[in-house]
């Protein structure tokens, strides 16, 4: 269940909150896969498991890019803001991939609030650091700083 602020403004001052955890989402071929074809990226380490067996990995391993675009699934579960017109992602810092997501593996991700801070036309911005962890492993498979703007209502 998701961390909740009643309003933006509620974020002002919790630097350093830790938030929610999202649920665990396994990682399928098929999800690679599909991203592959949306993206056009085909490299054999992610596509083809009967190569990728010889591999580094010992198997295929999800997209970087895959990885980072599921913090945008995995932030409704960890931080819900409410009493907002408009929410928009403005964009991202510090952005680290540090651990291969082996075909299989679940991962989820859980959050921080970096800062927050009132921003022109009285929008509060904050930057919130996602953290995507691996079921098992001990390092992370991506860390993010996501920034993150809610318009006032």
């Amino acid at each position: 269940m998701a961390t909740i602020f009643e309003n933006p403004r509620d974020l002002l001052g919790k630097e350093g909150t830790r938030l929610d955890t999202s649920d665990w989402l396994t990682i399928e071929q098929s999800r690679i896969d599909a991203f592959a074809d949306c993206t056009g990226d085909h490299q054999w380490i992610h596509v083809d498991p009967v190569r990728a067996k010889d591999g580094p990995f010992g198997a295929t391993i999800a997209h970087g890019y895959l990885t980072l675009s599921l913090v945008n699934l995995f932030m409704p579960q960890i931080v819900e803001v409410r009493r907002f017109s408009a929410g928009v992602n403005v964009g991202m810092d510090k952005t680290r991939f540090l651990t291969p997501v082996l075909v299989g593996s679940r991962i989820r991700g859980s959050g921080e609030i970096v800062s927050a801070q009132e921003v022109k036309g009285g929008a509060i911005q904050a930057v919130i650091r996602v953290t995507v962890e691996i079921e098992g492993k001990d390092k992370p498979a991506c860390v993010v700083d996501t920034i993150n703007r809610y318009f006032p209502e």
